[in-house]
């Protein structure tokens, strides 16, 4: 009900909001639970797979913990020796587990589905709490949230009003190429109406382009990535624990790809 949804939004948002000016453990927390909560109903929606869901939340909630740990004691940003110390890890104890547990037959696709969500999740949504923690960090996060939001409502009105091809009509079949067009526009504008009212002293015009051209096309690609796997799955939504908004997945989805692509991108241009 739209009334439920309205709601939930009037709540949610300045919750939002408050973790994101406070930052820090606030805003780690807040990550942390859409992480852990994005993998719980990841695992639902492909449980046609069995995928070994309780040592998969397990795994997701530790190495969530462990990524930001390691950034904390060894102060490092580059995630990429932390990033294969899980990612062998998790193989392993997958691999050990199918090694033993006695039914060889779709072991391998088992091991592939669990590993996607444990690994890949966490690990791009702990790219929020590194971009957080940047100088400048809260601008920036507001900046991708107000530009994912901006852009989704574009590329949804103009799709409905104008929109005659279809983006991914076998993933999201109301999604049109005008949408998207119309999305990345908007999304660029955003970003530079953002850096006027806010974040002129961290980013050029140049780079604020950039960083807009690039959250408002990834951003798209990221909610058609989680389309794809609820198309599998056969669900509408990841999950009901958002009244009227369906689940936490359905909600972050647009910054799976989005957090450590901008993370990286940041890295470059600064």
């Amino acid at each position: 009900m739209l009334s439920t949804r309205i709601f939930t939004a009037v709540i949610g948002m300045p919750l939002v909001f408050l973790c994101i000016y406070f930052g820090g453990i606030s805003f780690y927390v807040m990550m942390f639970f859409v992480s852990i909560f994005s993998v719980y109903e990841y695992l639902l929606i492909v449980k046609k797979y069995k995928p070994h869901s309780i040592a998969s939340l397990i795994m997701a909630t530790v190495f969530f913990l462990f990524l930001r740990f390691y950034e904390i004691c060894c102060g490092c940003r580059c995630c990429m020796d932390r990033s294969s110390i899980l990612a062998i890890l998790a193989l392993f104890i997958f691999f050990v587990i199918e090694i033993f547990k006695g039914k060889t037959d779709l072991s391998v696709e088992r091991i592939a589905v669990s590993f996607l969500g444990v690994f890949f999740i966490p690990l791009a949504l702990v790219h929020m709490v590194y971009i957080r923690n940047l100088n400048g960090g809260m601008q920036l996060i507001f900046l991708i949230f107000i530009e994912v939001w901006v852009l989704d409502t574009v590329a949804y009105v103009f799709g409905y009003m104008f929109g005659k091809h279809k983006l991914a009509k076998n993933v999201s079949p109301k999604k049109t190429t005008e949408g998207a067009v119309a999305g990345v526009i908007f999304g660029v504008l955003a970003a530079a109406v953002c850096r006027y009212l806010f974040i002129s002293d961290i980013l050029t015009l140049c780079e604020v382009v950039v960083l807009g051209f690039v959250i408002s096309v990834v951003s798209q690609f990221s909610d058609l990535a989680e389309s794809l796997i609820k198309r599998d799955g056969s669900v509408k939504d990841s999950g009901k624990i958002i009244p009227g908004h369906g689940g936490v997945f359905d909600r972050f989805d647009s910054y799976i790809f989005t957090a450590p692509v901008v993370y990286y991108v940041l890295m470059f241009i600064k």
